[in-house]
């Protein structure tokens, strides 16, 4: 009796662990999972995109699961060192989050010279430069820079940002300029005087010649357009 216990202690220690791995996800399968979503959440991004999904602590069993959902966390971006959420859709399932390590190589613009707050920039300030990005916001385009006006002075190789840059004003502090009020069958056009800088489709105040202030948008040629 006793050796027959003895047997079957040692048929179930040997049946355990294949009974366990068949009931266990695959770490290599939810890896697989995270790096098909990462290639498809990157395609068509400028640049050249590489990417290594870290590997799973292997102390950390989760049961098997046939329906397993990749996700952004909130707050995330798919770039520099960030993790990728992934749920199993069943009962009783599981959520994870997979370190993923994201680099992005881009062909950003840079400034070719010093130059000082308040210059417009031309296609003669640009130049392109190979980089590796840990975030995104470098620009790429050529016309997202070209007639825009530095906030402030930078030094010659920086990386062009948006944050750097702002439309030229179309109405200037001090400016004599055009009110005009528009409906479907009329049009009434008077002076003022602006009294603060606006680009174009800012709002811009203006005080008119009877003394008031009137709020308006700025057009080009120093338009102000104000609501009827």
């Amino acid at each position: 009796m006793q050796l027959m216990k003895k047997y079957l202690i040692i048929l179930m220690l040997c049946l355990t662990p294949t009974l366990l791995y068949a009931s266990v996800q695959s770490h290599d399968a939810i890896r697989a999972e995270v790096g098909a979503f990462v290639q498809q959440q990157t395609e068509g991004q400028p640049g050249k995109m590489n990417y290594q999904v870290e590997d799973i602590d292997p102390r950390l069993v989760l049961q098997a699961c046939d329906d397993l959902q990749p996700f952004l966390p909130s707050g995330s971006r798919l770039i520099g060192k960030t993790s990728v959420g992934v749920r199993c859709n069943r009962e009783n399932g599981w959520t994870i989050f997979v370190p993923v390590q994201i680099k992005l190589t881009q062909q950003i613009l840079i400034n070719s010279r010093q130059l000082s707050a308040g210059h417009v920039l031309s296609a003669d300030d640009l130049t392109t430069q190979s980089r590796e990005m840990s975030h995104l916001g470098g620009l790429i385009d050529p016309t997202q820079v070209v007639g825009k006006v530095l906030r402030y002075s930078i030094s010659a190789g920086q990386m062009l940002r948006s944050e750097m840059l702002r439309a030229p004003y179309s109405v200037k502090q001090g400016q004599t300029v055009q009110l005009l009020v528009q409906g479907d069958s009329f049009s009434i056009r008077s002076s003022g005087v602006a009294m603060n800088d606006a680009s174009e489709g800012q709002l811009a105040k203006v005080r008119n010649y009877a003394g008031g202030v009137v709020n308006g948008v700025a057009h080009g040629n120093g338009v102000v357009e104000i609501a009827p």
